[in-house]
């Protein structure tokens, strides 16, 4: 069994949700994941809003839904506004429009908390993987002492090296954040 592959891989997978958590957090510029993911009633099922619709960014601070079916044009407005984004979607029958505001110092210093507790999250994430590697090869009695050390010290390396990653990009995350 390979222990330091297989923690690599679940270290890759916390990174990739960390990922895919920060380009959530606004940074005062349109971006599709802001509503990709809001979920809209559809004929009565729960669906991703990017599976309705083209998201665009024809500006830096503008964003565009058209949807495939004008019907549900209702539904998306009703799904962004509960979302809670802080932006009003605004609709002209065959189109959402959604300007988004220049963020104040006090939304761009919670968006910064924000970011370093899903970066909090991801080290978890990646110490757990660590514990849970560390656990499984104390436990193989196939593997000798010497072994044993060998591979407690490569699956220290990389919890140290993805530790360090995340810190990367939480602090880019945080810069791009601060840049008015």
């Amino acid at each position: 069994m390979d222990y330091v592959s297989d923690a690599e891989l679940e270290m890759m997978d916390a990174l990739e949700v960390l990922d895919k958590r920060l380009v959530t957090i606004r940074a005062g510029r349109a971006n599709p994941s802001m509503v990709s993911n809001i979920k809209v009633d559809y004929y009565g099922s729960m669906t991703p809003i990017k599976e309705l619709a083209n998201i665009s960014v024809p500006e830096a601070r503008e964003l565009i839904i058209k949807p495939f079916d004008k019907t549900c044009i209702k539904n998306m407005e009703h799904a962004i506004n509960e979302a809670n984004l802080g932006i009003n979607p605004i609709s002209n029958g065959d189109m959402i429009i959604m300007n988004v505001p220049p963020l104040t110092e006090e939304t761009r210093r919670n968006c910064v908390k924000e970011s370093n507790q899903m970066g909090e999250d991801a080290k978890v994430a990646v110490r757990k993987v660590r514990q849970d590697a560390n656990n499984k090869i104390k436990k193989d009695e196939s593997i000798s002492e010497d072994q044993q050390k060998s591979l407690l010290s490569e699956i220290q390396d990389l919890t140290d090296k993805y530790t360090k990653e995340v810190d990367k990009r939480v602090d880019e995350k945080n810069k791009d954040l601060m840049e008015i």
